[in-house]
């Protein structure tokens, strides 16, 4: 059955607006916490009280291509009732998500990635060990004096800033289940490794961590080998790397001592002055490339490290989920400010979790692997989830709604012939010129 006609099948069965996928899966007690830490809380019962403007902000992130004031609207998000034009005003939506800060959606977006994030699936486990990923991501914001100032941006070619301030994004996410299992957030001139070495605890024993080369440090790979139990970590080599051969297994597998900066040393006078690193060496698409792991030889061959790191494309596509299938290929995000931004981000990663362990459960109940769902229409089948089952028959509980849920997801897996995704080379966006641009002007001649 065509994805359109189940929606539409689903609309004749239920009626309107109803939390049951985020509620069923973020414990009641979990928000209250969250809420505990709002900047601004009151004793007396608001219009949009703080519950109300959590759940908001999940639904801005759902509904990217409607006003705020419509999801307000269409999720029924008001304490007296449907928050019409005549019972709430679009102002007051603002000032609600400001009393709310974004300290509680952060901190609710940690309780459950820390959870869910470790939660094993069918075809999770890559010879015993799980399967993570480390990389980075830029969002940009809309261009005000006081968001520039705040995240700021890049330099160009001519030495002009980036047409956008831009929000830095790094994350750790669960390859197998593409849930984000930690992230942070900072204004565009932070260091990437230095965000990502605040979340390094959060790797688990027995795991297999994927790092972009932009992350090669000798403190953050020994950071995750010399912490826990059975913590690996994959890379692609820099080039030019400077090494010592010390024992070769085989012409494009070898074991090689490097030397660790001074500067790395100077930062970490814990570490060494030399490190040794397992190199091997493959052919992919005519090209040669060369990665280091701290995996064994004598447990995992060359052959099945150089097709692991090929899953390190897989966070990759999560940013494409987040930013494609959620935020609707938007230039930008749409807050204006600062404490607002991260409210924003913190809620939509949130939400892209929520989608994603929902497709993890289904995938379960289906004995399918979770990478085998695509991910937008299960975005977009939750998104009419939160309008069509607003009013369900009291007597069909969120036990059995859940299960309709799933049993709908359970048709929107990948074939299995077109598991292996085409490749899609990146391409540049257009960007903001400080030129007008006439779009209806008469060509040159």
């Amino acid at each position: 059955m065509p994805f359109q006609q189940s929606l539409l099948d689903l609309n004749d069965l239920f009626n309107f607006a109803d939390f049951s996928t985020f509620t069923h899966n973020i414990p009641i007690e979990w928000v209250e916490t969250a809420l505990q830490l709002s900047s601004q809380a009151t004793i007396w019962r608001r219009r949009l009280p703080a519950d109300q403007v959590l759940w908001l902000v999940l639904g801005m992130a759902m509904f990217r291509d409607e006003p705020v004031h419509e999801v307000a609207r269409r999720l029924n998000i008001c304490a007296q009732g449907l928050a019409s034009n005549d019972l709430l005003a679009r102002s007051g939506i603002t000032e609600a998500r400001k009393r709310l800060g974004s300290e509680p959606v952060e901190w609710l977006f940690r309780q459950t990635a820390h959870t869910w994030g470790h939660e094993r699936y069918t075809d999770d486990d890559w010879q015993g060990l799980q399967v993570f990923a480390v990389d980075g991501a830029l969002l940009r914001t809309p261009d005000t004096p006081e968001l520039r100032d705040h995240f700021g941006s890049g330099n160009t070619s001519t030495k002009r800033q980036t047409p956008f301030p831009m929000m830095r994004l790094v994350a750790l996410m669960n390859v197998r289940s593409h849930v984000v299992v930690d992230a942070q957030l900072s204004p565009y001139r932070r260091s990437e490794m230095r965000l990502a070495d605040s979340f390094l605890a959060q790797i688990p024993d027995h795991s297999i961590t994927l790092f972009d080369k932009g992350f090669w440090s000798a403190h953050l790979m020994l950071s995750v080998s010399q912490q826990g139990t059975e913590r690996h970590w994959l890379t692609l080599a820099r080039k030019n790397a400077v090494s010592e051969e010390i024992e070769q297994y085989s012409p494009t597998d070898r074991l090689v001592r490097m030397k660790v900066s001074a500067h790395a040393r100077k930062l970490n006078p814990n570490l060494p002055e030399t490190w040794e690193v397992r190199e091997v060496t493959y052919t992919e698409k005519g090209k040669q490339k060369v990665v280091f792991t701290s995996l064994p030889v004598s447990a995992y061959s060359e052959t099945s490290i150089a097709k692991l790191y090929q899953e390190r494309w897989e966070i990759e596509l999560g940013f494409r989920d987040i930013k494609s299938s959620m935020q609707k290929n938007a230039v930008t995000l749409r807050s204006k400010k600062v404490e607002l931004i991260y409210q924003e981000v913190w809620g939509l990663l949130l939400a892209y979790n929520v989608i994603r362990r929902e497709a993890s459960q289904a995938a379960e109940a289906f004995e399918r692997s979770p990478s085998s769902i695509r991910f937008k229409p299960v975005c977009d089948y939750i998104a009419v989830q939160l309008v069509v089952m607003a009013a369900a028959n009291p007597i069909s509980g969120t036990g059995r709604r859940l299960k309709e849920l799933r049993s709908g997801i359970g048709s929107l897996f990948l074939e299995a012939k077109t598991k292996t995704r085409p490749s899609r080379p990146r391409r540049v966006k257009i960007s903001k010129t400080r030129y007008p641009v006439d779009y209806n002007a008469a060509p040159l001649k």
